[in-house]
């Protein structure tokens, strides 16, 4: 594999190619990257990896070579404190919560001491309050007119990024340059002669976020919050204006109100044809139209009103555009999530605008992951980012699955939309795990699934019980692997990126087939699309999709040559239906049974007696 991105990186070619589990595919890119004398950009999937990368695997590649590549780590501007919005909201005495003011005086301590100003530093959860006050965005930053614009840790990252020679980046710091949307610095990335893509599978889904327009009530929230701020300072003969952001306030909760109490996704065409949801959208424009032509008379005032007159332009011109007429290329659609919501116009594909971003930067590409194939083809990664033309190759895990592994189906399992199916996994899953004595993850395709499961399996487990939600993810994983026999239930973010070693994780159930949900506005509008055009959308779109997310939920189990496990998958579409074969064929070559007793059998003796073929 390190040949072949070497080859790719000298001739300025495309490759796209799967590493399984074991293989080394981030020393395989790392080594001739670091040898190529080239400008290189890695883009990985989460800030997470992006740390581990930069602080482990990179440090440990360079030393070994010794070689003296400069190397530089850049994080999109939410993960920079901003000592401007700090130094403001330390001043303003209005705040009177104590868990913000507490950690105002956290971040002010850890602020006079840090180099990096990566908020990464401070043990401070994610979600706390105090993140959104004292980082920026791109719509509140001051840029140049900012007073502390040379302390700031932002735009010293973004210089070190320019002069070194590989720099590691997310895959949403890279869309958001490819689609121009952090305004104020020019381009985010530096030019780069070799772009390397790990963790390629998620970049779609990535891209398709940023290629379309958004506003979400969080934003707006945001706006009117500074707008206080800086209406105090800057204009408080004008009481116009904190009366108009009022109204846009209660604007905004109307409409999420009127969006219903529960956290969904849905259509379009739920506002459009709803008639109080579609007079709080008017409400909303009307209101967000007033407060920008409040701001506009007193243009001129402060360079912080006129910071919030910019932000709600662009807030005018986003909501229009996601509530402009609807498109073939695009989906309208919307998303609430507690207290907030989320507008969006969305693309159905980006593989054209992703092959003009590649046109216009001549560069090598170089896109991998443990799961872009479906079988051995690369058909469907290759076709939604346009990449025809480029070279496939893949690499098979070193591991002996095998006899490190045994694949349980069970036998007699209702079909999974049957009302009693959670019920029978659930009681299935209680004697996997009396067989493995815990020590497993249990994934499930929906939240509504994995509460169900966990109501019913918290008062008759044994062993300690870790549900996602109940505690950040970073949280959870670190008790899951110092406990050592722990049960931890998940969804979607558990599935991947996830990667405990040794006997602490012996066991995988996962509960269904991973298909998206049909009810998905934009999974359906692209089922649209895709009839439209004469394709089969289950065998084009939906079937891979789902493939590609079983075997990132497989390869939790064995991520060690010395790893033991049992993968458990209680679905019985995989052997009934004919589409099973595509997953079959694309998972590690595990022993098989369809006999509790050969999962017990397992745990007690290991899996000699067990058979390849099932």
């Amino acid at each position: 594999m390190a040949v072949a991105v070497a080859d790719t990186l000298d001739a300025g070619d495309t490759l796209v190619c799967e590493a399984g589990t074991g293989v080394g595919k981030t020393f395989a890119y790392l080594v001739p990257a670091l040898l190529s004398g080239r400008k290189v950009l890695v883009s990985t999937g989460t800030r997470n990896l992006q740390d581990q990368l930069f602080h482990r695997d990179l440090p440990l590649v360079r030393e070994v070579l010794g070689v003296g590549v400069r190397i530089a780590l850049l994080k999109g501007r939410a993960n920079y404190l901003c000592p401007y919005r700090l130094g403001t909201a330390l001043a303003d005495e209005g705040r009177r919560d104590p868990l913000l003011r507490s950690q105002l005086l956290q971040v002010r301590d850890w602020g006079a001491a840090t180099k990096s100003g990566d908020i990464a530093e401070l043990a401070i959860p994610d979600d706390a309050p105090v993140w959104p006050v004292v980082t920026s965005t791109t719509d509140n930053c001051l840029g140049q007119d900012c007073p502390e614009w040379d302390a700031c840790p932002l735009l010293a990252a973004r210089r070190r990024a320019q002069a070194a020679d590989l720099v590691v980046v997310n895959h949403h710091l890279l869309c958001a340059d490819l689609a121009l949307k952090d305004q104020g610095f020019g381009e985010v990335l530096p030019g780069a002669d070799c772009f390397i893509i790990d963790e390629a599978h998620q970049l779609p889904e990535v891209a398709s976020g940023f290629f379309g327009s958004a506003l979400s009530s969080r934003a707006l929230l945001d706006l009117i919050r500074d707008l206080e701020v800086e209406y105090k300072r800057e204009a408080a003969d004008v009481p116009e204006v904190p009366q108009r952001a009022e109204a846009l306030r209660r604007a905004v909760q109307d409409l999420r109100l009127a969006l219903g109490g529960e956290n969904r996704r849905g259509p379009w065409r739920e506002i459009a044809e709803s008639p109080e949801p579609l007079a709080a959208l008017d409400d909303l424009t009307a209101r967000l139209s007033a407060l920008e032509s409040g701001l506009t008379a007193i243009k001129g005032r402060g360079k912080g009103l006129d910071a919030c007159l910019a932000r709600c332009s662009d807030a005018v011109e986003q909501l229009a555009e996601v509530t402009g007429a609807e498109a073939e290329e695009a989906i309208r659609w919307f998303e609430t999530q507690g207290r907030g919501f989320r507008l969006h116009r969305t693309p159905l594909e980006v593989a054209g605008v992703f092959q003009n971003y590649m046109q216009r930067h001549s560069a090598a590409w170089v896109f991998t992951s443990a799961t872009l194939a479906v079988g051995e083809g690369f058909d469907h990664f290759v076709g939604r980012l346009g990449l025809a033309g480029a070279r496939c190759a893949r690499w098979e895990s070193p591991f002996d699955y095998p006899n490190q592994a045994l694949w349980f189906v069970p036998r007699g399992m209702l079909d999974p939309s049957d009302l009693a199916y959670v019920q029978q996994v659930a009681e299935l899953t209680l004697e996997i795990l009396e067989a493995s004595r815990g020590r497993a993850f249990l994934l499930y395709t929906s939240h509504r699934a994995l509460r169900e499961a966990a109501a019913w399996l918290g008062p008759r487990l044994e062993w300690p019980m870790l549900v996602q939600g109940s505690a950040p993810r970073g949280e959870l994983l670190e008790r899951f692997r110092h406990l050592g026999n722990a049960v931890l239930l998940g969804t979607a973010s558990f599935w991947e990126g996830v990667d405990v070693r040794g006997e602490a994780l012996s066991c995988v159930v996962i509960d269904k087939l991973p298909f998206a949900s049909p009810g998905d506005p934009v999974l359906q509008a692209r089922i649209d699309a895709l009839r439209r055009s004469g394709g089969n959308p289950f065998r084009d779109f939906q079937l891979p999709q789902a493939v590609i997310t079983l075997k990132q939920g497989a390869g939790r189990l064995i991520r060690d040559a010395t790893d033991r496990g049992v993968l458990v998958v209680c679905d019985p579409r995989l052997l009934s239906r004919p589409y099973g074969h595509a997953f079959l064929a694309s998972l590690p070559p595990m022993a098989r049974s369809r006999e509790l007793e050969d999962v017990k059998r397992f745990f007690d003796e290991g899996p000699a007696d067990m058979l390849p073929s099932g």
